[in-house]
């Protein structure tokens, strides 16, 4: 029998007590904190004899940190041997009333970092008493949907707890003002103490929380106005303040927060000064602005942010509605709001958005502006319906990149009387109208300075300015399905500064009657599949500055003359193997010279001089000919002597 080795041994049993006994000793909580937290359970228990959530909290135990729902420092980030504790979650432990004068006793752990008590039952007022010494404090939840009942005043020894980053004490029955002393908790990030009773005026010292990004105020009964002091709050993505007692001007800076993703102002008495001017430098995904009075008219321009879904329906119901820009959002659904026809609705971009179904025609018929054109976003469908000729007043139509099929109906262009002609007197007044919008039943309201529009204008994505906006007239078709034709009605359309048809499939001559569009600037008819000539009487179109009529199938002399000379950059007519003309370096066909004569009076004399050497060549010939043959001796005559011998050698010297 082979004993085993003692050393062996002795290291086996050294590896078991470092992996089962040293961690229970290095980990056991010190006595007192040990007994605060059996002292919560204890008085639990005595008022709840059927209490079980914390039936790990054993006395017996060696130690507190092996208990559910605490947490213990680890000993190499605590000063002493052991560990302390630093968190009991306390969450969803209880369904019964919870006395709130028992959280004196988890006061007494001056250690903790995390006090967790939210979605339980606790009644009355936070004890005073110790909660001023949580001074490692860095999170604390008394919030609740429909449990807690903490009450009474904030004490004002929360401004003892300056380390607390995350502050959730929402949904209770707090009442009287926010503490001042909140103002020293520089290193809080959240904050939100809304529905709850809070009254009074927000602290001017909530300035002073520059590392706070979200303050939730709402569904309270604070008064006065914004104070001043938070357009210092920098870091700001999230601020609710809707649904109180507030008053004053909604402050302009409130829309300078960059980060600014939710700003709810909603439901209390706050005036708007309808000559300020606004530019939001935010991106916001939620705004809420409800207020009671929708008597004043209003802008809502909030294009350019992160707004999903779809367009509530109530918007339609704001008879004062008259500029509405949602462009370069995500907004989709296939279903647009149906617009009262007696609304001023006059401006309306809805451009790269995330729409689908068919173009919509449920908007007012005094509507001047109307923009659902995108950058590949939308995916409106269907042909181009006949009813949106009903909006006789448009000036400026965009459904560019989209998947619209079918042909332009003649109807529709015939009946775009608004871009027949031009207003005689055009203004340059900045627009500054005021829209109100209604999200779920309640109304908000915001005013915003009309900067531009953006549209396909020469070629490229420009903002037209609102300041001669009434000067713009456009049609843009483009990126579309069309097929068929041109209809040549659209020369009827004189106020044209712009119309675009181009990546269609449009097939058909090019009208001549597009020459009548005596104001048109930009004309872009390419990637389509027209053939026959570019008109002459394009050299009519005076105001020309921008023409492409590349890929198709054109043939033909391009004109000149006019605007069209001009026109010299060969890529506008490029892919067109018909055109020619001296601006794509192509000559026509009549232009060629003529070929020279000398050619034609060669091909007649050939038939003489072929007749003349064949009468030379064969007497020639014939002569050479017999004259070799002499030479050869095939004609040399025979010897006299043979002559005789042959008649001596004759048939008839037999016979005798």
């Amino acid at each position: 029998m082979v004993m085993a080795n003692p050393s062996l041994l002795l290291q086996f049993f050294f590896i078991l007590f470092i992996i089962f006994l040293l961690p229970c000793l290095s980990w056991s909580c010190p006595e007192y904190q040990k007994q605060a937290l059996l002292q919560f359970k204890s008085s639990i228990i005595a008022i709840n004899s059927s209490f079980h959530a914390l039936d790990s909290w054993d006395s017996s135990s060696s130690s507190c940190c092996l208990w559910d729902k605490v947490t213990c420092s680890s000993p190499s980030n605590s000063n002493s041997a052991s560990s302390v504790v630093i968190g009991p979650n306390l969450s969803y432990v209880s369904e019964q009333h919870i006395p709130s004068n028992l959280l004196g006793a988890l006061f007494l752990i001056r250690s903790l970092r995390v006090l967790d008590l939210s979605w339980n039952s606790i009644n009355g007022q936070i004890p005073t008493l110790g909660f001023g010494n949580l001074s490692n404090l860095v999170h604390l939840d008394l919030s609740r949907n429909s449990s807690n009942r903490l009450s009474g005043e904030l004490p004002e020894e929360i401004g003892n707890l300056t380390k607390l980053q995350r502050m959730s004490l929402w949904s209770s029955k707090f009442s009287n003002g926010i503490p001042s002393s909140i103002s020293y908790l520089r290193e809080l990030e959240q904050l939100h103490l809304s529905n709850n009773s809070l009254s009074m005026e927000i602290p001017t010292g909530i300035g002073n929380l520059s590392n706070l990004s979200s303050l939730r105020l709402g569904k309270n009964k604070l008064t006065g106005g914004v104070p001043a002091s938070m357009q210092k709050l920098n870091k700001l993505n999230s601020l609710d303040l809707e649904g109180n007692l507030l008053t004053g001007e909604i402050p302009f800076w409130l829309f300078n927060f960059k980060d600014l993703q939710d700003l709810l102002l909603g439901g209390n008495n706050f005036t708007w000064n309808n000559n300020m001017k606004i530019v939001p430098k935010c991106m916001l995904f939620d705004l809420s602005l409800r207020s009671s009075d929708a008597k004043s008219l209003f802008i809502l321009m909030l294009d350019g942010n992160n707004f999903s879904g779809h367009i509530p329906q109530s918007i339609s119901q704001i008879s004062s509605l008259e500029l509405l820009y949602l462009s370069r959002n995500r907004l989709s659904s296939n279903i647009f709001p149906v617009f009262d026809p007696l609304m001023n609705l006059l401006y309306a971009d809805f451009s790269s958005n995330q729409f689908s179904g068919e173009v919509p025609t449920t908007f007012p018929p005094n509507t001047k502006t109307l923009a659902l054109g995108s950058n590949k976003n939308n995916s409106l469908q269907g042909s181009i319906s006949k009813t949106l000729s009903n909006l006789q007043n448009l000036w400026i139509l965009d459904l560019s990149s989209n998947n619209l099929t079918g042909e332009i109906p003649i109807e529709f262009v015939n009946n775009l009387t608004g871009m027949i002609e031009a207003p005689p007197n055009p203004t340059s007044q900045t627009l500054s109208f005021a829209v109100v919008i209604a999200f779920s039943s309640d109304f908000f309201s915001i005013e915003f300075a009309v900067n531009e529009l953006i549209v396909n204008w020469k070629k490229s994505k420009q903002g037209l300015s609102s300041h001669y906006i009434d000067m713009y007239f456009l049609l843009d078709l483009s990126n579309n399905q069309l097929s068929s034709e041109i209809p040549a009605s659209l020369g009827a359309l004189k106020a044209l500064k712009m119309l675009n048809p181009s990546f269609n499939k449009l097939s058909s001559k090019i009208p001549g009657r597009l020459s009548d569009l005596q104001n048109v600037e930009g004309l872009d008819l390419s990637h389509n599949k027209l053939f026959g000539l570019i008109p002459t009487t394009f050299t009519k179109l005076l105001q020309l500055t921008t023409l492409d009529v590349s890929n198709n199938k054109l043939t033909g002399r391009i004109p000149i003359g006019g605007q069209m000379n001009t026109m010299a950059d060969p890529n506008v007519y490029a892919n067109n193997c018909g055109l020619c003309g001296f601006k794509i370096h192509v000559k026509c066909p009549e232009d060629l010279p003529p070929a020279p004569k000398l050619q034609d009076h060669d091909n007649k004399e050939k038939p003489w001089i072929l007749t003349e050497a064949m009468g030379i060549g064969y007497p020639v010939g014939f002569l050479l000919t017999i004259g070799i043959i002499f030479l050869i001796g095939y004609f040399n005559p025979s010897p006299p002597s043979n002559s005789r011998r042959c008649h001596r050698h004759h048939p008839h010297r037999l016979i005798r």
